[in-house]
């Protein structure tokens, strides 16, 4: 079975006495360990597929399966429950406390955690900090981190629980290239150790980096494609890097 199955889900909203059908009967399969971006022109109902895919919101109809979790008949509670649980949510900015150490963000989703209690919060916390390239920032606030390191900060977080997959809504968009290529390169480098990421995106060029493109309009999946000419984030940053040395010193 899928690690995500949706089945004929449709999302309607009621705008001013009008039905906006956000999405209209949408199908669609998604196994562990791919690397998947979500695109569309805006209104093509990109966003509210994040929102149902990261138990946010509910469709209208259709039934949305979860690592064998039928969540369409999930309270609130439960709602709750699978999202600390079983998703990893990264944002375009950040969305970390400002007042909060990086390794006291990294922990905040353990707190709320039934997975195991027997594990040490804090060297959790540090270990998955140290994976995506923190190790040298534990105990910095946000305000001392560049924006790649914050967005590390909040990947890290996304991946402390072990979840099922990490959904990502434009997680470079406040990011210049060269910190977009250095988050593109720990994804990838995360999905080649096996992480699914479901990563919503307008780029075309970030999406050369996935594994696999779905692309949205009018509320309806209207291609689903393979990457085949997959582009390789840590090169490119090498590549980058070595062009703008040679610019500098001309």
């Amino acid at each position: 079975m899928s690690m995500i199955e949706l089945v004929g889900i449709k999302r309607l909203y009621q705008l001013e006495g009008i039905t906006v059908k956000a999405i209209q009967g949408l199908d669609l399969s998604i196994n562990e360990g791919e690397f998947i971006a979500v695109m569309g022109p805006s209104g093509s109902g990109k966003s509210t597929l994040m929102n149902i895919l990261g138990c946010l919101d509910k469709p209208t109809e259709g039934l949305y399966f979860l690592d064998g979790i039928n969540t369409s008949h999930a309270n609130s509670d439960k709602f709750a429950l699978i999202r600390n649980e079983k998703i990893g949510f990264v944002f375009q900015g950040f969305n970390l406390l400002a007042r909060t150490t990086a390794v006291e963000n990294v922990e905040l989703p353990l707190f709320y955690s039934r997975k195991d209690h027997k594990i040490n919060i804090k060297e959790k916390a540090i270990s998955v900090l140290k994976e995506v390239g923190l190790g040298g920032r534990l105990y910095h606030m946000p305000s001392q981190l560049s924006g790649g390191q914050q967005q590390r900060v909040a990947i890290a977080r996304a991946m402390v629980n072990n979840p099922a997959f990490i959904l990502a809504d434009e997680p470079t968009g406040n990011l210049d290239t060269e910190m977009s290529l250095e988050i593109m390169t720990l994804f990838q480098n995360l999905n080649n150790n096996g992480k699914t990421i479901i990563m919503v995106t307008h780029e075309p060029e970030l999406a050369a980096y996935t594994r696999r493109i779905i692309t949205m309009r009018d509320g309806k999946l209207v291609s689903d494609i393979p990457v085949t000419d997959r582009r390789n984030a840590a090169n490119d940053l090498k590549k980058w890097k070595k062009e703008n040395t040679i610019l500098q010193k001309s």
